[in-house]
């Protein structure tokens, strides 16, 4: 069966495993989770429904069944078999099997995990291996394995988390100290330095990268930046100047809060400078859209969470509600910037305040960067707003400004924007080009397929 084949079925399952945990019937939940894992084994999210399931029926004791080692063996015996034959589906299945006695086995979460990333599955291998360090943090082991993964998708500071972990186990490990030094260096690069910079701007220095590979030793003079900075800091804490250079510091290395701290100084000593204010705005929305981030990644996590789940809406609100003051402020003081315009009727779409975004949208087309998007957004407004055939003009000003191959996700949406209005219209006519347009270039786009089968039959 084709990965195209499963997705809905398994997609169904997990529904019903959902619909189970609410009514706390655990067996059957895991039973569903389970199918859905197996027939989309590489997706997180039904792996972590999967174990959370698990979890509660044992109530979160830790060790699972009683007698799991016993009820076990079988499954040992079997992950044992498919390692040797490199029967990596074998294994996943196998450990899957144990991990319903219980849950927080070591050895069955690692086996998931080596399985998982022999099979190229890196979000579901990361989450089985943290699952096993959490009952054996200090497992050699496991913490390569998983350093291994994260490096390969770029996340350095967690891999030489693990290898940090295996060096305070093993102080004469001479791989985990070079894998270190290399690590950090890499994620010195990657944040700030030669991978990816767009300009020499910014570009680290020889030396700085040197200084990083060198772990945490203390720098002298001309070193280190930002240590330079600092103590220019400490010798002029009144200096707005040097506090604006030490937070775009901060800000190349993602240290969000230390950049808030200094701008804050840099306002206060200018006096409240505007330009000062508008860049700690911009500090201040970003660390407001980190934290949204975090909350996701645990909502996520735990997808059956009431609390979580209402974290999530709650922080993503306030970012929202935030994102809209600054922007109306910048409107204002900038009314030529149509792209600042654009922004803003964005965000006041989220609040479906389509009356506040129209005449923004309406404005920022005039600006070439955002004129399709700005076309096609003023459409969905008009429509929302009941105003059926100014949307539709709109959207079709639209389909000159935009094509598939340099937008093919708002290319799509425009096409069943029109389709979907055009059958409000009673234009089934135009709404089944439409509906084609779009079949042409994805045809598991929303529901195209199935309203057009409506249209034509119909």
């Amino acid at each position: 069966m084709s990965s195209g084949d499963t997705q809905k079925p398994a997609a169904d399952c997990w529904r019903r495993g959902n619909e189970a945990v609410q009514k706390e019937n655990w067996d059957y939940a895991i039973q569903m989770y389970l199918t859905a894992v197996k027939l989309r084994p590489e997706n997180l999210t039904y792996r972590q429904s999967l174990r959370f399931a698990e979890y509660k029926k044992f109530n979160n004791n830790g060790t699972g069944a009683a007698m799991a080692g016993m009820r076990t063996m079988g499954a040992k015996t079997k992950t044992k078999k498919s390692r040797m034959t490199k029967d990596w589906a074998g294994l996943d299945m196998a450990a899957e099997e144990g991990l319903q006695v219980n849950p927080w086995d070591v050895a069955f979460n690692q086996d998931v995990g080596d399985a998982a990333k022999a099979r190229e599955f890196p979000e579901v291998a990361i989450f089985s291996y943290e699952e096993a360090l959490k009952k054996d943090l200090g497992n050699k082991e496991i913490n390569k394995s998983l350093a291994e993964v994260l490096e390969e998708r770029g996340e350095y500071k967690r891999a030489a988390d693990c290898w940090r972990r295996i060096l305070k186990l093993e102080p004469t490990n001479g791989e985990a100290r070079s894998k270190i030094t290399a690590l950090d260096t890499k994620g010195v690069m990657d944040r700030g330095g030669y991978e990816g910079a767009e300009s020499t701007t910014g570009v680290m220095a020889p030396h700085e990268v040197a200084k990083r590979m060198g772990g945490n030793k203390a720098s002298g003079p001309g070193q280190d930046p930002i240590a330079d900075m600092e103590r220019a800091v400490r010798k002029d804490p009144g200096n707005k100047d040097n506090l604006l250079k030490l937070a775009d510091l901060y800000r190349r290395e993602a240290r969000l809060e230390d950049a808030e701290a200094s701008l804050q100084k840099a306002l206060e000593a200018s006096g409240g400078n505007i330009n000062i204010r508008e860049v700690l705005e911009d500090v201040q929305l970003e660390l407001m859209a980190k934290t949204v981030t975090v909350a996701k990644e645990q909502f996520r996590a735990a997808p059956t969470d009431e609390v979580r789940k209402q974290r999530v809406v709650a922080l993503a609100a306030e970012l929202l509600n935030r994102e809209v003051e600054v922007f109306s402020a910048r409107t204002d003081r900038y009314p030529q910037d149509m792209r600042l315009k654009f922004e803003l009727a964005t965000r006041f779409m989220k609040q479906q305040k389509w009356q506040a975004a129209i005449p923004l949208l309406q404005q920022s087309r005039s600006d070439p960067r955002v004129k399709g998007e700005s076309l096609v957004n003023l459409g969905k407004c008009f429509a929302y707003d009941k105003k059926a055939q100014l949307a539709r003009r709109q959207f079709e000003a639209a389909i000159p400004e935009i094509n598939h191959e340099n937008q093919p996700d708002l290319f799509k949406d425009l096409f069943y924007s029109l389709g979907r209005l055009c059958e409000e219209l009673q234009d089934k006519q135009s709404a089944e080009e439409y509906y084609q347009k779009v079949l042409e270039v994805d045809y598991t786009y929303r529901d195209a397929v199935k309203r057009l089968d409506s249209l034509q039959g119909a």
